[in-house]
């Protein structure tokens, strides 16, 4: 660090300018762009009260001394040893990070491979630190003194109006309140300033009024003895005042979240807030309601809300106004000045590992904070992540089981349908199977709803010429471009290119140019077709991009209003439908055969959940799994809601391969213009890290550099790197070390992928 620092500030102490035995308090900044590194400032007199630890300053950075703006993460009384730059202005006027969470991000930037600046910067969202939906504004007062002579003072009738309003006032009053009760303009207020009989105060406010909505309230209900024991167990962990990773084990519908509410109230009788994160935003309309209904202050977090909206949850939370904060991963970092419990509802979900710089998973981040600050933590799932299950057959976690649903209703009836079979039968047409259609009609005549999953978007996933053999693909990405039916565009998923849909063949100029593969929207127009008489409803990624639009998409179908419900894995998970008697998987295997070793574990859990949102009623409901590969231990065990043979199945693959959770994993990714570069590089710094590991004296499996199996991305070639080893360290310090030795060219970047989800 002091290496960097002498480069940069490029000072040189004259030996006069030393001094061996005075001590000086000094502000450490970080910073989220630029200078990687910590660096030390001193702290002028003036600003001694002002700078502390969580806030933003302004310094001087570089040999121009430009001024940068960093977080402060230490201030601390050193001994001089060269003469520092000081320290402008601070930002902030309150601390926007506490020093508990600035050890927590220390963790993630080492843990994650990322800089601390980087870290912080995501913590804090950027709607915190532009203090959006607020503003500057007067505030008045008097004081008793003056109060107390009011019928002596010489004053115009607007000017004792005005007096005599801040007097009968508990706390200081907003201008703009004042002149609009007296009727008048800010004249005679800033005659009353100037006279110095009354007093101004310029802060800083929210342009949202505190208008939280109110649920109707609901009475708790009975637990079955399953729910009760988790209970006990977890209250049990809360009045110990111990940290405890509790892996909740329940089948869908075995009534988890009523679970979490009774423990958060034991959690809130302490004076204390918990935080709930759900992995999908379609998800958090129903859990907000739910929490709402038991709760009188419930904060919301998630990337569908303005910048307003955020940064005054955030804000409220901060100031202790909160008892439940329920979110998406980021709410993670919600700054709770008093947390008691960590709840991860859904915690095997992908959506939990951040997919950008930092890559933080939500869940070990849960993990970290909870030890921190020695409170329990749950995770909850149908379907445990097996790094969870192998955690609790450790010792690493306990694990409570609910085994059965409440009310004691059964799981419903999955069976198979062999798409093999079904293709072969001349009768054949579309996405939906004949046994599948026929389900959907008995479903709908006994006035039930549907639910159909589809995990991809569009009409048709790949356009192909059967003349020349020519895809259509993206022109800055290595991805066949999708159809979209609604504009007659083709879309690229990854980069969003759009361009119009091709009426021939772009190579050879063919006319018969074909539309294949299958998305949600060909599935919507076959519902549609076939179903004439059912209202129906496409959810995903595509129709879901208002605000809103997830709650007012699933209130119509709790009303009944809809009656066939389709669309991708946010469909999948956590929702409760009553009325739900038929759910059917167009194709369960469209995840199965990825180059990924998780490949199975998600299409385990996939069909688990999405099976797990029928039969919640007393009217029951059954399962229908389209599929080619029927006899794959992950569908087979999947419709047999067997997750302990599945769990155990797995686990001795990945064991014998040193897969994670039984090694770690760590993903270089090489991206660049230049194909030959990038190339190059990557070589050079993966040869970097094997001579490392040579030094070392420790064996690391390394795979790469190749293309990634996605080679372009936004016209970007892709190389990647995997090392797998059974200690974790080893493979973070090879990184590191490599990053110190190798210089990446200016068009080339790489980054580091810890315990990797993402293999594409």
């Amino acid at each position: 660090m002091q290496e960097q620092q002498k480069a940069l500030f490029e000072v040189e102490p004259e030996p006069w300018e030393l001094d061996d035995h005075g001590e000086e308090f000094v502000a450490t900044v970080v910073f989220a762009e630029g200078a990687p590194g910590e660096f030390d400032y001193t702290i002028p007199e003036e600003l001694s009260d002002e700078v502390t630890v969580g806030k933003r300053l302004r310094v001087p950075l570089g040999r121009g001394n430009r001024t940068v703006v960093g977080y402060c993460v230490c201030v601390e009384s050193k001994q001089a040893t060269r003469r520092l730059k000081a320290v402008q202005s601070v930002v902030d006027q309150h601390a926007l990070i506490t020093p508990k969470m600035i050890e927590l991000t220390r963790w993630i930037a080492d843990e994650y491979l990322c800089s601390l600046g980087r870290v912080l910067d995501t913590v804090v969202p950027a709607a915190v630190r532009g203090q959006a939906g607020t503003y500057m504004a007067t505030f008045l007062s008097v004081s008793t003194r003056v109060a107390a002579r009011l019928t002596q003072l010489k004053l115009s009738p607007k000017q004792f109006e005005i007096v005599k309003c801040l007097a009968s006032s508990p706390a200081p009053m907003l201008q703009a309140t004042v002149l609009k009760h007296v009727g008048c303009t800010s004249a005679p207020v800033k005659s009353l300033i100037a006279k110095g009989l009354v007093e101004a105060e310029r802060k800083r406010i929210s342009r949202m009024d505190d208008d939280e909505e109110i649920a109707a309230r609901v009475e708790d209900i009975d637990l079955n003895t399953d729910q009760q024991q988790a209970v006990n167990h977890v209250v049990k962990t809360l009045r110990g005042g111990k940290y405890e990773n509790i892996v909740l084990y329940g089948v869908t519908g075995s009534g988890k979240t009523e679970v979490y509410i009774r423990v958060i109230q034991e959690v809130i009788s302490f004076g204390r807030q918990a935080i709930v994160l759900v992995p999908e935003i379609s998800l958090t309309p129903q859990t907000v309601r739910r929490f709402r209904s038991r709760f009188d202050s419930v904060a919301v977090l998630h990337s569908h809300l303005t910048p307003s909206e955020r940064n005054w949850h955030w804000q409220r939370i901060a100031r202790g106004e909160v008892q439940v904060v329920v979110g998406a991963r980021s709410a993670v970092f919600a700054p709770t000045p008093q947390l008691g419990l960590i709840v991860l509802d859904e915690e095997h979900d992908g959506s939990f590992k951040q997919d950008n710089v930092p890559r933080y998973h939500a869940r070990d981040v849960a993990i970290r904070r909870a030890q921190t600050d020695g409170i329990p933590l749950v995770l909850g799932s149908a379907t445990p992540s097996l790094a969870s299950w192998y955690a609790s057959k450790k010792d690493d976690a306990k694990l409570i089981e609910m085994p059965r649903r409440v009310l004691d209703l059964p799981l419903p009836h999955v069976s198979t349908i062999d798409l093999r079979v079904e293709f072969q039968n001349r009768y054949h047409r579309g996405a939906i199977s004949r046994p599948l259609e026929q389900a959907v009609k008995e479903a709908l005549a006994d006035d039930g709803q549907v639910i159909l999953l589809l995990n991809r978007r569009g009409f048709s996933t790949h356009i192909q010429c059967p003349a020349c053999g020519h895809v259509v693909r993206c022109q800055d990405c290595d991805i066949a471009l999708t159809h979209h039916r609604e504009n007659n565009n083709v879309v690229c998923h990854y980069c969003d290119y759009q361009t119009g849909a091709p009426a021939r063949c772009p190579d050879c100029g063919f006319e018969g140019i074909r539309y294949s593969g299958l998305g949600t929207q060909r599935l919507e127009a076959e519902v549609k077709s076939r179903f004439q008489d059912a209202t129906c409803l496409r959810m995903d990624s595509d129709t879901m991009r208002k605000p809103g639009s997830h709650e007012e998409a699933l209130a119509r179908f709790r009303s009944g209003e809809i009656k066939i419900l389709l669309g991708t894995q946010m469909i999948a998970k956590g929702l409760d439908f009553p009325n739900v008697t038929l759910v059917g998987v167009i194709n369960a295997d469209t995840g199965l055969h990825l180059p990924d070793f998780r490949a199975a574990e998600r299409t385990f859990q996939l069909v688990t959940q999405v099976a797990g949102r029928t039969g919640r009623g007393t009217r029951g409901g059954c399962v229908m799994v389209q599929t080619f590969s029927p006899d794959h231990y992950a569908i087979d065990l999947a419709t047999r809601h067997d997750y302990t043979s599945f769990a155990d199945a797995e686990a001795e693959i990945r064991e014998g391969l040193g897969y994670p959770p039984f090694g770690a994993m760590v993903r270089i990714i090489f991206r660049g213009e230049s194909e030959i570069r990038t190339k190059a590089f990557a070589d050079e710094f993966t040869n970097a890290m094997q001579s490392y590991f040579t030094k070392k004296q420790v064996e690391v499996r390394v795979l790469g550099p190749t293309p990634a199996p996605i080679s372009r991305i936004r016209g970007r070639f892709r190389f990647h790197v995997l090392m797998q080893s059974p200690s974790k360290s080893v493979l973070q310090e090879s990184v590191r070390h490599a990053e110190l030795t190798q210089k990446a060219p200016e068009d080339v970047q790489w980054l580091a992928d810890v315990d990797p989800l993402d293999m594409l």
